[in-house]
Parts: C-alpha cells; sequence; structure tokens
C-alpha cells in the first residue's frame, strides 16, 4: 500500500516509528496533486512551500519527541476558511484577490498540532450548491466518475480525500455540504452539533446553520480531527461552552442493544432503488451487530427543503451585503460613482446562484413580507427541531439516506434550480434542528458509484454517531475502496 493511500492513524504509527517523515509525505501529496488535479480541479491554491516548511518543523518535533496525533499530517481546507497569508477566495471572483490576514480558529487549532496544509479546496462559490458547479474556478470532478458531480459544497473537500490529494481536510455544512459530498465521493464527513466548533473566521454564509466539520477516509480519522478542532472559543459568540470528549476512547463499545430509529418521512417513493437496496443492507448489518430498531416519525419533514431556503437566503443577503468593492477583494470602478462602483463590482463579482439567493433572502426580510416568510420559517424551524427532541425521547440515534440518487451527471441539473434544492432533502433538517450527523459509505451503484449511509445523533452526542460508525466500519469493507484516478 502506497504512503498516500494510508489513513492519519496508520501514518502517524510510522511518523513515530521512523519509517518516514513528514517532508517525504508531504511531497508524495504534493506530487499527487499535480498527477491528478486536472482530472479533479479539487484545489484552487495549492501552498508547497509554506507546506514543506511546515512539515520539516513537524519532523523537527516528531524527533524531540513532542509530537501530537496529527503532527506532520497532509491536510487541506475548503477555501471558505480564513488561512493567513494564503489567497482566500470562497471560489468566487469578488474575492479572488483576497489574502487572509489571520487564522480562523480550526486553521490554527490544526498549526498548533503540527497538521501541514497542503492547499485550499475548490467549493460552490460562498458555499452555496449541491455539485460543486457554481464556482468561479470551474466544476469540481467526482473522483469515481468524473463525468458526475463530487456533491457540494464541500466537493473539492470530498474529492481530495477520495482521490488520494490529502489525507483528510476539512468543510463545512448548511444544509448538507460536508455529508452530500462525501456520500458521493465514498469518504466519511461529520457535520457536528452547532456550536461544538468555532466558526471564528470562516466565511459566513448563513450563520444560524454554518457548522465546520472533518472529511476522512474513515471514521477513526473523523475521531482524530473532530477532537483536534472543537472546544469553546470565545471569539465565536456562538461556540458552547462544554468538553470536548476523547472521541476514539469511545469507538470499540460496539452498538449492541444501541436503539435505532427509522423516520418514515425519509424512506419514500421516488428514492433511488439502489439507494433503498444499501439502506436495506445496512440495516441487517446493524441488526447483526446487535442493534434495535425502531419505526419512528419527523412530521414536519415535509417543510425543512422550504424552510431552508428561507432562512438561509435571509442570512446570504445580510452576510454578503459586506462584499461591496471597498473593504474586501475585487473591484470594478468604470467612474460611474460610488453606488455605480458597487452595482458594477457586485454583479461582476457575483455568480448566478448567489445572485439568486441574495435576491430571494432580500425579498424575504422585505417590508410587509417579512412576517409571512422569514418568520413563519423560524416557527416552522422549531417545530423540526422538536420532531427530533421527540424522536430521540425513543431512540438513540437515527438512520437515513443521505441523499436519494447516487451521483449525478455534470450539467444534469443546472437548468432546473428546484430539482438541485431536492438533492439536500435528507440533510437539510439536521441543521435545522442544530443537531449532529455522519455520513459513511455503506454500497456502490451499478454505476461503480458510492452510496452514502447518514447515522443521525442528539445534540452533542457526536461519540455515540462515532462509535455507531465505526462498528459498522469493522462489519463492512465499503470505505476500503479507492477511486480508480
Amino acid at each position: 500500500m502506497e504512503l498516500i493511500d494510508k489513513t492519519i492513524h496508520e501514518l502517524q504509527a510510522l511518523l513515530r516509528q521512523g519509517e518516514t517523515t513528514s517532508v517525504e509525505l508531504t511531497l508524495a501529496f504534493l506530487d499527487r496533486i499535480t498527477a491528478t488535479d486536472d482530472q479533479i480541479n479539487a484545489f484552487i491554491t495549492v501552498c508547497r512551500e509554506e507546506a514543506l516548511a511546515a512539515a520539516a518543523e513537524a519532523d523537527r518535533r516528531l524527533a524531540a519527541g513532542e509530537a501530537d496525533v496529527l503532527t506532520g499530517i497532509p491536510v487541506a481546507l475548503k477555501d471558505i476558511f480564513l488561512t493567513e497569508g494564503v489567497r482566500t477566495t470562497c471560489a468566487s471572483k469578488i474575492l479572488d484577490n483576497f489574502i487572509a490576514p489571520y487564522d480562523g480558529t480550526a486553521v490554527a487549532r490544526l498549526k498548533e498540532r503540527g497538521a501541514v496544509i497542503v492547499g485550499k479546496l475548490n467549493m460552490d462559490e460562498f458555499a452555496m450548491g449541491s455539485s460543486n458547479e457554481n464556482s468561479a474556478f470551474g466544476a469540481v470532478k467526482n473522483p469515481w466518475n468524473t463525468a458526475t458531480v463530487p456533491g457540494g459544497s464541500s466537493g473539492g473537500s470530498a474529492a481530495a480525500v477520495a482521490a488520494r490529494q490529502a489525507v483528510a481536510t476539512l468543510g463545512t455544512d448548511t444544509g448538507g455540504s460536508i455529508r452530500q459530498p462525501a456520500a458521493h465521493c465514498g469518504v466519511v464527513g461529520l457535520k457536528p452539533t452547532y456550536g461544538r466548533v468555532s466558526r471564528y473566521g470562516v466565511i459566513a454564509y448563513a450563520s444560524s446553520l454554518d457548522q465546520v466539520g472533518p472529511v476522512t477516509r474513515d471514521v477513526e480519522d473523523c475521531a482524530i480531527l473532530l477532537e483536534a478542532v472543537a472546544g469553546y472559543d470565545p471569539a465565536d459568540s456562538t461556540s458552547v461552552d462544554r468538553p470536548v470528549p476523547a472521541y476514539r476512547a469511545h469507538l470499540q463499545e460496539g452498538v449492541k442493544g444501541l436503539k435505532i430509529g427509522l423516520p418514515r418521512e425519509y424512506f419514500i417513493e421516488g428514492l433511488d432503488p439502489e439507494v433503498k437496496t444499501a439502506m436495506d443492507a445496512a440495516i441487517a448489518t446493524y441488526r447483526e451487530l446487535g442493534a434495535e430498531f425502531v419505526e419512528v416519525s419527523l412530521p414536519h419533514t415535509d417543510y425543512a427543503v422550504a424552510c431552508y431556503y428561507l432562512i438561509a437566503t435571509a442570512e446570504a443577503s445580510s452576510n454578503l451585503a459586506r462584499y461591496d468593492g471597498v473593504r474586501f477583494g475585487s473591484r470594478v470602478d468604470a467612474g460611474c460613482g460610488l453606488i455605480g462602483m458597487y452595482e458594477q463590482t457586485r454583479a461582476a463579482g457575483f455568480g448566478a446562484e448567489v445572485k439568486r439567493r441574495i435576491m430571494l433572502g432580500t425579498y424575504a426580510l422585505s417590508s410587509g413580507y417579512y412576517d409571512a416568510y422569514y418568520l413563519k420559517a423560524q416557527k416552522v424551524r422549531t417545530l423540526i427541531r422538536q420532531d427530533f427532541l421527540d424522536a430521540f425521547e425513543q431512540v438513540d440515534v437515527l438512520l437515513t439516506p443521505v441523499a436519494p440518487t447516487p451521483a449525478f451527471r455534470l450539467g444534469e441539473k443546472v437548468s432546473d434550480p428546484l430539482q438541485m434544492y431536492l438533492s439536500d432533502i435528507f440533510t437539510i433538517p439536521v441543521n435545522l434542528a442544530g443537531t449532529c450527523a455522519l455520513s459513511l459509505p455503506c454500497g456502490f451503484s451499478g454505476e461503480g458509484l458510492p452510496i452514502g449511509l447518514q447515522l443521525i445523533g442528539r445534540p452533542f452526542e457526536e461519540e455515540t454517531l462515532l462509535r455507531t460508525g465505526y462498528a459498522f466500519e469493522q462489519a463492512t469493507d465499503w470505505h476500503t475502496r479507492r477511486a480508480d484516478i
């Protein structure tokens, strides 16, 4: 097995035993990016010099016995994380020349532990999209079939892990943006509970929904990366001050006696037959492992997509008002005065999907419509959250598909925004409820495309999700398969 095929926990053992160095490891991944990224387009910026300098420092720490589990490990970041001295674009023309002046908290925590950042990853512009086709830097391709999408908006984060361009990556999840691409690319992705990981230094899309999370090759790596970035941060007013469990310590506790709920609203007509078959097989595996199943109901699920596209777009219209050509990024000024400069900068800087969501959100917040749309959506959101809390009175974890279908073809849904939005129908309710969920591989379609399983947990019970996912991984081999690229 090549170095690039190994996980964080496998590589850390090699580094500590002196069987490789961080510089050797980093060069292997940089070579892999050079060899494959013209096919995948996962990277916007490759940080070669910075990565090799960080790797040399990691080797010094390893030699001195000062190593953490992430020391010397090459990772990559969605280009939404502020990274000091490195271009941070959010995949938008309007920020294509923006150099971040400081590190976001998650980035700083990775650096403190000695992780080596090899680059910044492609994404849907401002995290708005389900296919990674809304990027000013071109669409990302799925490593399993480059004619299909990798999912979005963290498509670059998932594709880079699947293509062995980084050991692990960080993404963000506002409506499924970690879990859906993880499912389409055959890797593991976790959306933590809102407030578990600091959003300080993460470019905002919808502030009440955005959450930082890991994308990795297996569940153990996911536990390692979550433990590294989680925890209270006074710089983020929504960060929750509660202890971070030792997630890896709980992985082998098994699922015997665990109660898993099957929400009837998630196993609906229209679900792809191959996805249904994979879900049935996953349920059978858990039964063999000793888990018990209970049918539950989340009755307000039907309203989740509409609710999300009112709240998220309203928050986006407010957050993106700051990009005016004065303080951040690119400016277009044809001598038409201040207002003209604002208009031209925003018209040229934002892509079509971002403009669509800004207009939807501005309309929802406008005088006379606020109560009818935005306020009503917030009330529905409360009902959706209560559905989950009621279900968790009966069960420990919920099991659902991540997406209704495997990855679809590039361009297939671009002209139909509603069909594109429905790609996130099973992930959006988790963000509205503010709880945590894990996506992991559970099968493949007849065309060789990965299928993902979603496990949803109680707020701040990520350790239960991780041990449930780990048990599934130990009984199956879906996570060990590699894209042929």
